[in-house]
């Protein structure tokens, strides 16, 4: 970790913490309704409620609120999924592309909807533009809208006494997207097409190579199996490459959401390492930025709406402490590099010439310290998009990511998921300290009791229930092992962070496991949705209990929870619980791995 690396993540926080500000009030004020734009709005919001049938005024109770989250979203998941059955007979698809297979299609939209977007297959040469649009797009603004909801929400428990509402599902999902996310999408937008990234409804193009080349490949006959000679030895032909077909497409416009509703599903298959996606060192800044901002502004927003905003800054240090613990050892061990290059006197030291450190699958334009921060963003938050191949990663370049997820994606994480999984851990920190000094913990004013304890439990561990029996069963059966291509301890990584990545809704993978297969698909659908609406319809539920509560008064024996204190206390319970969790899994994966390098295996 050298002086450049520093101030590259130094500059990067400071821009992230100082537009945090702003933008924390703006969603205050979107989210109550005093902001001038909803005023603006207004006519078409009332459009919207009557063509749906809404009565805006109308508020609900928490289980009213979770019908109508996981309604919402399996009708939405229902829609996308036929859009991807029968994208052949529909407009807006030049390359003539065919529908997906029944259990990658189902994959596709689980994967959508609960904010994942992971993706098993080639999005280029799979997905019409008009299954792009309408179906993903679509899905990465109203999931992303659906998690800052929920914890909305959530605020609203803290914020309320005696009350037995915490909001209208579709006012709050309406205003979020139409005010908040749409509008933040467009000025990104603009910004990444001004670095060169394409927006556009072009056919694919084919462009003439600077040299031709050619290749054997097997010669095939009409129904596509290749052609033996007397021998029964492939007949092999050789093959001129005289062209390339260059992806077209409107990128810009779902980058902009991709990153910000902490998305992450890539217009091309390189996600943001494609040139098209990500051309330049600003537009990989941008959008390491716009992972963040959101989640970052949501910990202030919780400040402004309880009335306290020293408890939401105390949020955002722990989740600041947290990443940039993450970013220097993940920014560290890659510059590092492996140290058997040095016994082959390979000099991995960065200088004006070179990079130094590992750069295997890393870009060049972006260097070591941009994709550390980019790895460390996507990964605490629940976005999931990369700018450099994971599975290239040294063991501890890999764990960092792994366990960033394993924690729960808190440290910022999804846009409102994040902040509401912090939350949770924060109720778990109270209730600890409150054991140890034998009083009943309170958190911002509300006594923390059992059903609340009950609920937290489920949340916490629903994820790693997800995640390590998922692992569990793919080690353990052949259509699991199947997809390894590295044996040995990093084949277990592989799968423990592709399970990881689906129960935490995150999307990225280490990409040497094959998972395009029924196994995987339905294995990981089914980890996506319930470490989803799993945990969603119980933090619906905290946020119900807590708004029927009467706020209590703050005394001498209350601990403080905005102070130095609290931040350790927090932090703390997020680690441990995660390193209880996980630790022995890890072990066996990325542990051993580093363990296997240095001793030069």
């Amino acid at each position: 970790m050298n002086s450049n690396n520093l101030l590259q993540a130094a500059v990067f926080l400071v821009v992230l913490l100082a537009a945090a500000v702003p933008v924390s009030r703006y969603i205050t004020r979107v989210m109550d309704g005093s902001s001038r734009i909803v005023r603006l709005g207004g006519p078409i919001e009332r459009f919207f409620y009557r063509l749906a049938g809404v009565d805006a005024n109308a508020e609900m109770n928490w289980k009213h609120y979770a019908l109508a989250t996981i309604a919402f979203n399996v009708l939405g998941t229902i829609f996308t999924y036929g859009l991807l059955r029968v994208q052949q007979w529909l407009p807006g698809n030049p390359q003539q592309f065919g529908p997906m297979t029944v259990d990658s299609a189902f994959n596709t939209a689980v994967s959508f909807a609960t904010n994942t977007n992971w993706q098993d297959y080639t999005p280029e040469a799979t997905v019409s533009y008009l299954t792009q649009m309408l179906g993903l797009a679509t899905h990465n603004f109203l999931s992303a809208a659906t998690g800052i909801v929920v914890v909305i929400a959530l605020i609203r428990g803290f914020a309320r006494h005696t009350a037995q509402t915490i909001g209208n599902f579709w006012v709050d999902l309406t205003r979020v997207t139409m005010y908040v996310l749409v509008p933040m999408s467009v000025i990104v937008a603009a910004v990444l097409m001004s670095q060169g990234v394409i927006q556009n409804m072009k056919t694919y193009e084919d462009v003439p190579v600077l040299q031709a080349t050619t290749y054997s490949a097997p010669k095939l006959d009409a129904q596509g199996n290749a052609v033996k000679d007397a021998k029964g030895n492939p007949v092999m032909v050789d093959t001129p490459v005289t062209k390339q077909t260059i992806a077209m497409g409107p990128v810009a416009s779902q980058e902009a959401i991709k990153m910000l509703g902490t998305n992450g599903g890539g217009f091309f298959n390189a996600n943001s390492a494609h040139p098209f996606e990500n051309p330049t060192p600003f537009s990989n800044f941008v959008q390491i930025f716009s992972i963040l901002i959101i989640p970052a502004a949501l910990c202030l927003v919780f400040g402004n709406m309880v009335m306290d905003r020293k408890q939401g800054i105390a949020v955002l240090a722990v989740m600041t402490i947290a990443f940039a613990a993450a970013v220097v050892t993940e920014v560290g061990a890659e510059q590092a590099g492996n140290p058997l290059f040095s016994t082959l006197h390979v000099d991995q030291s960065a200088s004006q010439l070179q990079a130094g450190g590992n750069m295997e699958g890393k870009e060049t334009r972006f260097g070591i310290a941009q994709t550390g921060i980019f790895t460390v963003a996507t990964t605490v938050a629940s976005c999931g998009a990369v700018d450099a191949m994971h599975d290239s990663l040294t063991p501890i370049g890999g764990l960092v990511p792994m366990l960033s997820m394993q924690l729960g994606e808190v440290i910022f994480g999804g846009v409102g998921s994040g902040m509401y999984g912090m939350l949770v851990f924060a109720l778990l920190a109270v209730f600890v300290a409150g054991l140890m000094i034998g009083r009943t913990p309170e958190y911002v004013g509300k006594k923390i009791e059992s059903f609340e304890m009950k609920m937290v439990s489920i949340v916490i561990l629903l994820t790693p229930l997800l995640v390590l029996v998922g692992t569990s069963v793919a080690v353990l059966t052949a259509a699991g092992k199947a997809g390894i291509a590295n044996p040995g301890p990093h084949g277990f990584s592989e799968i423990l962070y592709a399970f990881s990545s689906a129960a935490n809704n995150n999307g990225s993978a280490f990409a040497g496991l094959s998972v395009n297969t029924p196994f995987y698909n339905w294995m990981t659908a089914i980890a996506m949705w319930f470490g989803r609406f799993g945990t969603i319809v119980p933090v619906l539920a905290i946020a119900g209990s807590l708004a029927a509560k009467k706020r209590v008064a703050v005394t001498s024996g209350t601990m403080p929870t905005h102070g130095p204190l609290f931040v350790v206390l927090l932090l703390g319970t997020v680690l441990l619980v995660g390193a209880l969790t996980y630790v022995p899994a890890l072990a066996l994966g990325p542990a051993v791995e580093h363990l296997m390098m240095i001793a030069g295996h």
